[in-house]
């Protein structure tokens, strides 16, 4: 999949700054990125993005801001919560300088962080070779007959972790690549024909074979 999928258009990269990566990771829930970019847009208009400008700003006038990501109200109070977090740790780099074990259990605890966004904080904004679990790798490993017995978020994470080694840019190499290819390729509706792991994949090789039976219309 790295072969095949420029990852160099994730919008989360190396010279992502690690605000932008929080901000993003908490907008981003129940809604598609182009929504998020629209409202990182917004606050990039503001005269100084920080988590103190976060914390100051008056509710409203943040939730309309981030109108375009949806849930305004909410995610503006999930904004301000992490900006909080983060001023009670020193400032943003004190708290993304904390160590994995410390850090995630401060994220899960901070209302509107639940494992997934956790994981892409660690990983992008705090460099810690994490993985992420998301909706796109269970229909992706499941399809290649690949994944843990059971479809907790933990029993993926623990999967993942023994499946990639401990590399952080292969990590967030390998997470952007399969967001990548099951937006491309492997979505609810595949196109298997074109899947540059159809040789090991037992789901495409199905669908295949099953178009091959269909009446041609010519």
């Amino acid at each position: 999949m790295l072969e095949a999928h420029d990852v160099n258009v994730w919008h989360w990269r190396a010279e992502t700054p690690a605000l932008e990566v929080c901000l993003g990771a908490i907008l981003v829930q129940h809604t598609a990125w182009t929504n998020v970019e629209k409202a990182l847009i917004n606050l990039k208009h503001l005269d100084q993005l920080s988590v103190a400008a976060l914390t100051e700003m008056p509710e409203a006038e943040l939730a309309l801001l981030v109108r375009p990501a949806g849930m305004p109200l909410t995610k503006a109070r999930r904004l301000r919560a992490f900006a909080n977090l983060a001023i009670e740790a020193g400032s943003l780099q004190d708290l993304l300088n904390q160590p994995e074990p410390q850090l995630r259990p401060r994220l899960l605890a901070t209302p509107g962080i639940g494992p997934e966004t956790a994981d892409v904080i660690l990983l992008y904004a705090a460099k810690a070779p994490v993985v992420v679990h998301d909706a796109y790798t269970a229909r992706l490993f499941r399809r290649l007959g690949l994944g843990p017995k059971q479809n907790s978020y933990n029993a993926w994470r623990d999967w993942l972790n023994q499946a990639l080694a401990p590399d952080l840019a292969l990590r967030q190499a390998s997470h952007a690549a399969i967001v990548l290819h099951c937006k491309d390729l492997c979505r609810v509706r595949p196109k298997c024909g074109q899947c540059p792991l159809l040789e090991r994949c037992p789901f495409g090789q199905a669908q295949i074979s099953a178009e091959s039976l269909l009446p041609n219309d010519t």
